[in-house]
């Protein structure tokens, strides 16, 4: 910000907004603990991290993947619910292509009738699947994807009772005080052209992109329309996150589970891990880079996925985070 006083111009510096931390549960099923295991501890999590202060959190949709056991957001967003009081709670991402909008406002308006105020619906393109199972789920999937123009501007027409079929309005009832936040997750500037198009806040996947996020947010930025829903661009940074007491624990931890990080190379080799997509160490070295991040973005929201093979392992590494932090 420039100030001009008596003939001088005086540069007065602004203060970065504070960090703020989000969850992305992906729901993992550990050491064959088998899926109603998995599921209360995703509850856990979820009241964990309300404790802790954290912004959000989100669960993933997955389809047909005996490793990940949450095939259902809206129902198991219900459950979590009832078990928390503050933190807000959404889909990351609910996969649009597979289901007609009417029925995914319907249920996220039923969500944010029940916990008014706290609900966000996080939409992906994905299949989350494999090809067989998608197709048993919704048919044919690339027909499906081609549609996600039209869905969304559908979601957003519902949600704000404005929706027609066949000239005849249509209601997506019940109508909740305060609507769901609308998000679209994305790794690339398709998704970013979609979220700035129709209105919706965007979230960065960066913890399973190959492009450069300042990039993808450039595009978002330039390109976004106001809407009734998100009357200014909003954005999250999704990434990766193992902390722990010191970074050689950190690392042994993600060694002792690199199974769920290792990525094929185009050249044949493995990688443990990416460093820009999951970020490693001690509470003091990760909230560093986050803050580097932050400045490089112009984003001060990001939500963290911390995919380790032990359910406490994981919430001590959320923990850590957020007393460092002093989140709350």
């Amino acid at each position: 910000m420039r100030r001009k006083r008596s003939g001088a111009i005086i540069i007065k510096e602004l203060k970065p907004k504070p960090l703020k931390l989000s969850v992305l549960d992906l729901v993992p099923v550990y050491d064959n603990r088998g899926d109603t295991y998995a599921l209360e501890k995703a509850a856990e999590l979820a009241r964990t991290a309300e404790e802790l202060g954290y912004t959000r959190y989100w669960i993933a949709e997955h389809h047909g993947m005996p490793q990940l056991a949450c095939p259902s957001p809206e129902v198991l967003l219900a459950h979590i619910g009832a078990r928390t009081k503050r933190i807000r709670i959404g889909s990351g991402a609910l996969l649009l292509p597979h289901y007609k909008p009417l029925k995914v406002a319907e249920s996220f308006r039923m969500l944010a009738s029940l916990y008014p105020g706290r609900i966000d619906l996080g939409i992906g393109r994905a299949p989350g699947g494999d090809a067989h199972v998608s197709m048993a789920l919704s048919g044919n999937f690339i027909e499906n994807v081609s549609q996600m123009p039209g869905k969304l501007n559908d979601i957003s027409l519902l949600l704000q009772d404005s929706f027609t079929y066949e000239g005849e309005p249509v209601g997506a009832r019940p109508n909740p005080p305060v609507q769901p936040e609308v998000w679209l997750l994305g790794t690339n500037k398709r998704s970013a052209e979609y979220a700035a198009a129709f209105g919706m806040g965007y979230v960065f996947g960066q913890f399973m992109s190959d492009t450069g996020a300042e990039e993808v947010l450039r595009t978002y930025r330039e390109s976004f329309v106001p809407s009734p829903l998100c009357p200014e661009p909003r954005m999250i940074v999704t990434i990766g996150a193992v902390c722990a007491a010191t970074d050689e624990e950190a690392a042994r931890i993600v060694r002792s589970g690199q199974s769920l990080f290792r990525q094929e190379m185009p050249n044949g080799n493995t990688e443990t891990y990416s460093e820009r997509k999951l970020l490693v160490g001690t509470a003091e070295s990760i909230i560093t880079r986050l803050h580097e991040l932050s400045v490089r973005y112009g984003v001060n929201e990001f939500m963290l996925v911390t995919t380790v093979p032990d359910y406490e392992q994981r919430l001590r590494s959320y923990e850590r985070l957020a007393q460092y932090l002093n989140l709350t």
